[in-house]
């Protein structure tokens, strides 16, 4: 064994941690960033410094806003790949440069698998996997060509690993988003990274449609960590994997979901008051 080997003193590695989360002179892309979590990770990355562009199908009401700056919006359709690739396009246009993208748009309401059409599965596919796809391709050509290269952070879903009833097309483009982020991370590094986060269940203004009027706390005690997700968790997230501080993180697949849930017989355990 090699005793004299020297693992503490690359001094590359010993950034600051608050300039590693200074954003300031970054821009940023979040795609459906108008609203719930997209909105939240557009905030957080103005509030850290850097300049933010989101997206969307129609104008929000205000767009997200932190540190007295407000992101810029722009109306695309990411599933088109001419419009993905132009929102990219209008990104370094107006700020000179694209540092970070952020694929967060994405979505399905539940679907009988034995009846959903045809039509239903092309579209979901298209939202959850493909435009990623088409937005990462022109991001990672704007990026590649300048110093320091870029970051891209694909949103995903505990759907890819833990498929639920009514989900099929969301799961099958959940999972094809987490190998995309494989792929890519092999082919795009050391210019441009490539990361994922599976995401659990998150407390958002449209969670009192899924999980109840009281927004999730119902469901909490499935969940190790008592609670579900807030936007602002999975916000916080993307600025560690964006971020010098994760410089060598590349095809990760960052959990936030609290640990998951608990099996069916830990609970039914549980309520019978019996140990597991």
């Amino acid at each position: 064994m090699d005793t004299d080997t020297d693992i503490g003193t690359d001094t590359d590695t010993d950034t600051d941690i608050n300039d590693s989360l200074d954003f300031t002179g970054r821009v940023v892309l979040v795609t459906g960033g108008t609203k719930g979590i997209g909105a939240a990770i557009a905030e957080a990355f103005l509030a850290a410094g850097a300049d933010v562009l989101v997206c969307g199908r129609n104008a929000p009401g205000t767009p997200p806003a932190a540190g007295g700056r407000e992101a810029v919006f722009v109306a695309a359709d990411v599933r088109d790949p001419t419009a993905a690739a132009q929102l990219v396009d209008r990104t370094v246009e107006r700020f000179g440069r694209l540092d970070v993208l952020v694929n967060n748009a994405g979505g399905s309401p539940d679907a009988d698998a034995a009846t959903v059409s045809p039509r239903f599965v092309e579209k979901i596919v298209a939202l959850n996997l493909l435009a990623p796809f088409y937005v990462a391709q022109a991001a990672y050509r704007a990026m590649r060509a300048r110093p320091g290269g870029g970051s891209v952070v694909n949103i995903g879903s505990v759907s890819a690993h833990d498929p639920q009833p009514g989900t099929a097309a969301y799961t099958a483009a959940k999972a094809g988003l987490l190998a995309l982020t494989k792929a890519l991370a092999l082919e795009w590094a050391p210019e441009v990274r490539v990361n994922h986060i599976t995401t659990g269940l998150i407390r958002t203004e449209s969670a009192a449609s899924v999980y109840g009027a009281d927004g999730g706390a119902s469901v909490a005690g499935v969940i190790p960590m008592e609670r579900m997700a807030v936007p602002g968790d999975v916000a916080r997230a993307c600025l560690f994997l964006a971020s010098d501080l994760s410089a060598y993180v590349n095809g990760a697949d960052l959990a936030v979901h609290g640990g998951g849930e608990f099996p069916a017989r830990f609970l039914a355990a549980r309520a019978a008051g019996q140990g597991v």
